[in-house]
């Protein structure tokens, strides 16, 4: 009896053995920190930035854009949002993302999240957020989307996304990088405004309190600045958070089922649209 339950013991672990053997790796993950994903789903905000600037916008054009944040595990929402976006919003240029792509870091859910948002009919750009920090969040980030911290210019208007997560790097007073920011926002290179994109907010308990000062500050001494977008907080607001000429604009989550479409013009006009979707 002992040589029969031993030996129906060992078939049984050969058989989960080949089984698990001939499952695939779509079954097996061996490690969630691994980042490693087709070259496709590489440096893809310099991809979408090289697809945009293959489009210039002529000096003086009207720019629109869309704003939104926070898609994290919201992949319903993320698939009728864009069909939402290519149907209605024929204008504009590209679509700016407000951080936490992925909720936990993965590689796979920023992935997933990719497959979506490259159905758009234009470019989408992206900052870190604090969800697409966990663990091995950063080079997984850095590998997938890249840069944390950028700069691009595009018609008259100078972008700077900056990684505003302080929270994730223990309030080590160098995150956001400040001298970083104060020297893209010294040099507007060349166009007639900037606008600025993190995922935290200043006033945010998330964001270094010793920097809270100094980074609205930067803002406000900056002429040309139209407004300072975020994601982080789920819910939709737009004002000034320290009566001090800056205008701050919280995108919606996708899973609120909106979105913002961002105009602007002249030395720093804008006009914001909130849709459902």
């Amino acid at each position: 009896m002992f040589l029969k339950n031993t030996l129906r013991a060992g078939l049984r672990l050969g058989w989960c053995a080949a089984l698990l053997a001939t499952a695939g790796c779509n079954i097996i993950e061996f490690s969630p920190n691994d980042h490693r994903v087709p070259d496709e789903f590489t440096d893809l905000n310099q991809k979408n930035l090289t697809r945009l600037l293959a489009k210039p916008l002529p000096a003086g054009d009207t720019l629109r854009f869309v704003f939104t944040g926070d898609s994290q595990r919201f992949y319903d929402q993320a698939e009728d949002m864009v069909k939402t976006i290519n149907e209605r919003e024929k204008n504009i240029q590209f679509v700016l993302v407000a951080g936490d792509i992925s909720d936990f870091s993965l590689a796979r859910e920023m992935k997933w999240v990719d497959e979506q948002l490259r159905k758009l009919n234009v470019p989408y750009l992206t900052v870190v957020g604090n969800h697409d920090l966990n663990g091995n969040g950063r080079p997984t980030f850095e590998h997938i989307y890249g840069a944390l911290d950028y700069s691009f210019v595009y018609g008259d208007t100078k972008f700077i996304l900056i990684d505003t997560n302080s929270r994730e790097y223990n309030f080590d007073g160098k995150i956001p990088d400040m001298g970083w920011l104060n020297a893209q926002l010294a040099n507007p290179e060349g166009a007639r405004r900037q606008m600025v994109m993190m995922h935290v907010p200043p006033d945010n308990s998330d964001f270094d309190p010793n920097l809270q000062a100094p980074f609205a500050q930067a803002l406000a001494r900056t002429p040309n600045l139209v407004a300072a977008m975020n994601g982080h907080n789920h819910s939709w607001r737009i004002g000034q958070l320290y009566n001090d000429g800056v205008t701050y604009v919280n995108s919606d989550a996708f899973s609120e089922r909106s979105y913002a479409v961002m105009t602007v013009w002249g030395d720093k006009q804008f006009r914001i649209k909130r849709v459902a979707f």
